[in-house]
């Protein structure tokens, strides 16, 4: 029998704020934490993205804070308030508990620095930008402010990062590695050259109109592109048991897990790569389809990801996919690229934990191409819901899906 993992705390540091509930509360209302960026202040095009707002004073003194990338910040922030929000006293023995990253980009605003002083302004590299702007440093922050001993590994699997991590540390603890993980992600990298980079691409969001903040409409006839958004997002998972011998409030369980690729295009979705994964996961977590209820889709808003997604949605559940409910939290929060697992999945947990499922928000005419049963606008009760699963499908062709059960208390 699997052993089964528990999650005790969430911790959020977010375009729709800092505390879990209040976070989900706006997500119900359909409430956005998307706004359109200073432009003249960055030197970008007009763009909208999901920034935090974030200080770290209260995490940091200003000694620490030297070469300390924002992405590490916000990771230690939001591990602290997962470890609060659980209730959980560490043991003085840590080689039992591991951390698990997420993080795509690393400390970008450390490394964009050190480029600009080397080609702009001919003047010093700081000699912290190495330790700042590596992938792993929000690991080994998170690690050494808790002296944690166990494993401390990053996964940087570009949108799929911290749904891996998650993954990972699940499995980490099944197999008795570890009794306990911080798992999840974090992403800063709301910067010139990276945003400049991006609409290069012709992904992003149009900033046409009144509302930025309506700019990510996933599923709708007419959604013209992503989001960046930055944050970080991270979860206390440990032993069911052990949550229960301790009187720990179990948000959801954790029960099954699964990472595939397409190998078919560097960046096209690809529906067989995404039904392996989705069918993979619910055969770790021993559920069937019918089983599932809800699905934080990754919803990106992009012309051809949206589609393929629900395709594979389809091809598991049946055409207009009854019995399961849909939505892209990202039309509210944005995508936080190798942070946005670790967030979905959070959300998930919630959604789990208070039976109630979010809307996609600003859908106003719904794809015919993307038919799955969607719930858009504001969030519904779901009294029956019971299992769910998080969708990360990334760049390089890595999908990942998570399998979430309420617990019965």
């Amino acid at each position: 029998m699997k052993t089964a993992v528990a999650i005790t705390g969430i911790g959020l540091i977010s375009p729709l704020g800092n505390q879990a509930e209040a976070v989900f509360s706006r997500l119900m209302a359909g409430e956005s934490g998307i706004r359109l960026l200073d432009a003249a202040a960055t030197g970008c095009k007009p763009a909208v993205v999901g920034a935090a707002e974030f200080d770290p004073a209260p995490w940091f003194t200003r000694l620490q804070l030297s070469g300390v990338d924002r992405v590490s910040q916000m990771a230690v922030a939001a591990a602290t308030l997962a470890l609060e929000d659980a209730a959980l006293t560490l043991p003085d023995e840590r080689e039992q508990l591991g951390v698990y990253v997420g993080c795509a980009m690393g400390g970008s605003t450390a490394l964009d620095k050190g480029f600009h002083n080397f080609y702009a302004e001919k003047s010093r590299v700081s000699p912290l930008s190495v330790i700042a702007s590596m992938a792993n440093a929000p690991a080994g922050h998170i690690s050494m402010r808790f002296g944690i001993t166990g494993p401390s590994v990053n996964y940087s699997v570009a949108c799929a990062s911290s749904a891996i991590a998650l993954g990972e540390a699940m499995r980490a603890i099944r197999h008795g590695e570890i009794t306990h993980a911080i798992a999840g992600g974090a992403e800063a990298m709301l910067l010139p050259g990276i945003i400049n980079a991006w609409q290069s691409m012709q992904v992003l969001a149009s900033t046409a109109g009144e509302h930025p903040e309506q700019a990510c409409r996933p599923y709708d006839k007419e959604r013209s592109g992503l989001v960046l958004a930055e944050g970080a997002a991270f979860l206390i998972l440990e032993r069911l048991d052990a949550a229960l011998a301790r009187g720990a409030r179990i948000y959801a369980t954790l029960d099954g897990y699964a990472c595939r690729s397409d190998a078919t295009h560097i960046t096209k979705p690809d529906v067989g790569g995404q039904v392996r994964t989705m069918r993979a996961a619910l055969a770790d977590a021993g559920l069937d389809a019918g089983q599932i209820g809800y699905c934080n889709s990754h919803g990106t808003a992009t012309q051809v990801g949206d589609v393929v997604e629900c395709q594979a949605l389809q091809s598991i559940w049946g055409e207009n996919t009854p019995g399961l409910q849909v939505s892209a939290t990202k039309s509210m929060h944005g995508h936080l690229l190798g942070a946005t697992g670790g967030l979905e999945t959070a959300i998930t947990a919630l959604a789990l934990y208070h039976q109630q499922v979010p809307p996609t928000a600003n859908c106003r005419q719904l794809d015919e191409n993307c038919r799955v049963q969607h719930v858009l606008g504001k969030g519904v009760a779901a009294p029956d819901l019971q299992a769910a699963i998080s969708n990360s499908f990334a760049f390089g062709g890595s999908n990942a899906t998570l399998v979430l059960q309420r617990h019965q208390a």
